[in-house]
């Protein structure tokens, strides 16, 4: 196993470093310390050929001009919250409108644009890549100096942990995730519409016309929302139901886990037979299917579209700021804040 280190680009004099962890599988996964973004990960098929199975630049002009989050860490709360805004123990705190009226993934300039402190950590079993970053009061609008960790970590089974660690001199709010996209085609060979997805989910959260939550949780029997048993992503998107048609022709929904770290996401494509499990302690799973993928650029010489990859986010609620029954995202003063998450690359 090993960590190879070059130079990815400059931004602000500042240089932003590409890190590859290889293990002794071949697998690779690339990371830069600019948003802690994952570039590349190259994963073998059934008949062992490694491939990129998400989707990314080659150049950090490429992510500043065109990138819709790919691969980056999103906080310091990720998912939509309603109006920009948020009351904490009687104190309104106006966050920045980056998705129309309202606030998306961190805002202007969120965890995904900015450059992480790295340290490399090698075993003989596994490799870690330890990102911190401060975020200061007042940062995107959120109250608190928060001290956060993302830890990103590859083993010889094929298996890579990113795991979360946060603290905060005040009260705050804090949800993180990964917004990486995957296509589990290899090098973008066909879209992901007949990727077969389980979900141990038995409901998932309404959504309004501008995808922020209505507070009601419904049931997936009998939808087009139903994965307990495996359904291809294009039943979403022939679906007439009108949460599907609302996010797109697709999904952009958070689902409510009934189970954690027990293979609770699985995702697969039958022609490549490559397959992804992925375990959290999250509480939900935002599944994107990139409706909103623009067309105007390319992805490594692939014409970028709808459903050319998605995205698996596991996270707390979105907007659960404004919605008490919501899990909390509430971070207390010196609390120490966990999240982690296991992607299983199988074939």
């Amino acid at each position: 196993m090993k960590v190879v280190q070059q130079k990815f680009a400059e931004v602000d004099g500042q240089v932003v470093t590409a890190y590859t962890m290889i293990n002794d599988n071949g697998m690779e996964i690339t990371t830069i310390d600019y948003g802690c973004i994952i570039t590349k990960i190259l994963a073998p098929d059934k008949n062992g050929n490694l491939e990129n199975i998400v989707l990314g630049f080659d150049t950090i002009e490429e992510y500043q001009q065109y990138s819709p989050f790919f691969g980056a860490i999103v906080g310091r709360h990720a998912g939509r919250i309603a109006n920009a805004e948020f009351t904490l123990d009687g104190t309104t705190y106006q966050l920045a409108k980056n998705n129309n009226n309202n606030h998306l993934h961190g805002g202007l300039k969120g965890f995904d644009k900015v450059i992480w402190d790295t340290k490399v950590k090698e075993a003989s079993d596994l490799l870690s890549l330890e990102f911190s970053y401060v975020s200061k009061d007042g940062e995107e609008g959120y109250p608190g100096n928060l001290h956060i960790k993302a830890i990103y970590t590859l083993n010889n089974q094929n298996e890579l942990q990113i795991s979360y660690e946060g603290t905060s001199d005040q009260k705050t709010v804090v949800n993180i995730t990964n917004h990486s996209y995957f296509n589990l085609s290899g090098n973008l060979k066909t879209d992901i519409l007949e990727h077969k997805l389980t979900l141990k989910s038995d409901c998932f959260l309404e959504l309004r016309e501008d995808l922020i939550p209505t507070g009601e949780i419904l049931s997936v029997d009998e939808t087009a929302f139903d994965f307990r048993s495996g359904r291809k992503i294009k039943d979403g998107v022939e679906s007439t139901n009108h949460q599907n048609v609302l996010a797109g022709k697709g999904y952009d929904h958070p689902f409510v886990l009934a189970e954690n770290q027990n293979q609770e996401i699985t995702l697969y494509d039958e022609v490549s037979g490559r397959g992804l499990v992925i375990e959290t302690n999250q509480p939900a799973v935002v599944l994107y299917t990139g409706t909103q993928l623009e067309d105007h650029f390319s992805i490594r010489g692939v014409q970028s579209r709808k459903y050319l990859g998605l995205c698996l986010e596991t996270q707390g609620f979105p907007d659960s700021l404004n919605h008490p029954h919501f899990p909390s995202a509430v971070l207390e003063k010196d609390e120490v804040y966990q999240s982690v998450t296991t992607y299983k690359f199988i074939k």
